[in-house]
């Protein structure tokens, strides 16, 4: 297992490189996760915009301004932010930012870097204003189609993302949450996918209707992108070893041609650094592995969602019904969730004597809403002629 890159540096290619204990391996493959998911969504909403399912919104802006007071103030407290933090981990003392995850969420920072790095930014944007500046500043018409805004939405889904994980990753614990909400709060372990799928589903949600782009051929866009960003994110999960793993499976391997580690793994090095002393690891931290072997469930859904991705990725093109290939994504999703929450570990709920897991249970309402929307949409495509184009909605 890898907690951090350093891990990964030291064991593939045989040196140690002490920066890369500040990238971590869950957040790095979030990252490419994102990045990856933006650039499969701009070309879907291109293609769509070619085939006329949207249309441009324009949009009036001055151009030739000079720096506003609050453009010099945002980026100051931007180049701030990053220099009091990040800067910080690789100037200030080992004994501060030993743990670069726990060093991000303390109060502590290095104030001369976090001034110099604000300095910096509201100096380059004020450069870069003043570069553009017109003698006379005039008002100019653009047209943004929805792929121009990919950038925006990706922002949206990240943040809201995030946060909508935490928030019901809460929920899920909120008997622990109530003993030590700090832990919780303050860290950056414990995240829900589903909180985040939701959270950010309703933002997108907001900003599609504010900017008039059409909403189920914008959901048709993300479902294919939604499924291969999981997909990705799961390989953090796997690499860094932070708890989604599976029950317990001490059964040897029944199948002479998988490896002993796709059929039951100890999560050694795990990033939770939970379990007991792995023999001889000197390492200050992340020298634990799970005393009994356990399903390595993250990379199955690694596997299985790249399936799936490939899967609507081929339909969407021979699905003409606006909201068709959202509403498979929705029961896709739901079934793969419901059937993994099997064999994976996770805090049942106590519902009118049923125990099922807070996953359980949303994904089962996940199929049920996209069998339902399937229907629908396929009722209300009888009723519409033929010959009526697509509309835009």
């Amino acid at each position: 297992m890898y907690p951090n890159l350093y891990y990964a540096f030291r064991d593939l290619f045989g040196v140690e490189w002490k920066f890369l204990r500040f990238v971590n391996s869950f957040g790095f493959f979030v990252a490419i996760a994102f990045i990856v998911a933006a650039m499969v969504l701009t070309t879907e909403l291109r293609r769509k915009s070619k085939q006329g399912y949207f249309q441009p919104t324009e949009m009036q802006m001055m151009v030739g301004q000079p720096a506003s007071l609050s453009d010099i103030l945002l980026n100051f407290l931007l180049g701030f932010l990053l220099g009091y933090k990040i800067v910080a981990l690789f100037i200030l003392d080992n004994s501060a930012t030993e743990d670069p995850q726990a060093f991000i969420f303390s109060p502590l920072g290095s104030w001369p870097a976090g001034i110099a790095m604000g300095l910096l930014f509201a100096g380059l944007k004020w450069y870069e204003k003043n570069k553009q500046k017109l003698s006379k500043p005039e008002k100019r018409t653009v047209r943004i189609w929805p792929h121009d805004r990919v950038g925006e939405i990706t922002i949206i889904a990240l943040v809201f993302g995030l946060a909508g994980a935490k928030l019901f990753d809460i929920f899920e614990n909120w008997s622990d949450f109530l003993k030590r909400p700090s832990d919780y709060i303050f860290s950056a372990k414990g995240l829900t996918f589903y909180g985040g799928l939701i959270c950010a589903a309703l933002a997108i949600w907001w900003y599609a209707k504010k900017h008039k782009i059409g909403f189920w051929h914008l959901n048709d866009a993300l479902a294919p992108t939604m499924m291969l960003a999981y997909s990705m994110g799961r390989i953090g999960c796997q690499v860094s070893g932070d708890g989604d793993w599976g029950i317990e499976n001490p059964r040897p391997n029944p199948y002479s041609w998988l490896p002993d580690w796709v059929w039951s793994y100890n999560y050694p090095h795990n990033v939770n650094d939970v379990g007991v002393p792995i023999p001889g690891c000197t390492d200050d931290k992340f020298c634990s592995q799970l005393p009994v072997p356990v399903y390595p469930t993250p990379l199955y859904e690694v596997i299985f969602c790249f399936l799936l991705f490939l899967v609507l990725w081929f339909l969407r093109k021979r699905l003409k019904v606006p909201g068709y290939i959202f509403a498979i994504y929705l029961m896709l999703n739901g079934m793969e969730r419901f059937l993994i929450e099997k064999i994976r570990v996770n805090n049942p709920l106590d519902i009118l004597g049923f125990h099922p897991t807070q996953a359980e249970v949303i994904s089962s309402l996940l199929f049920l809403s996209g069998l339902g929307l399937f229907l629908w949409l396929r009722q209300k495509a009888k009723t519409t002629k033929p010959t009526e184009p697509l509309k835009n909605n």
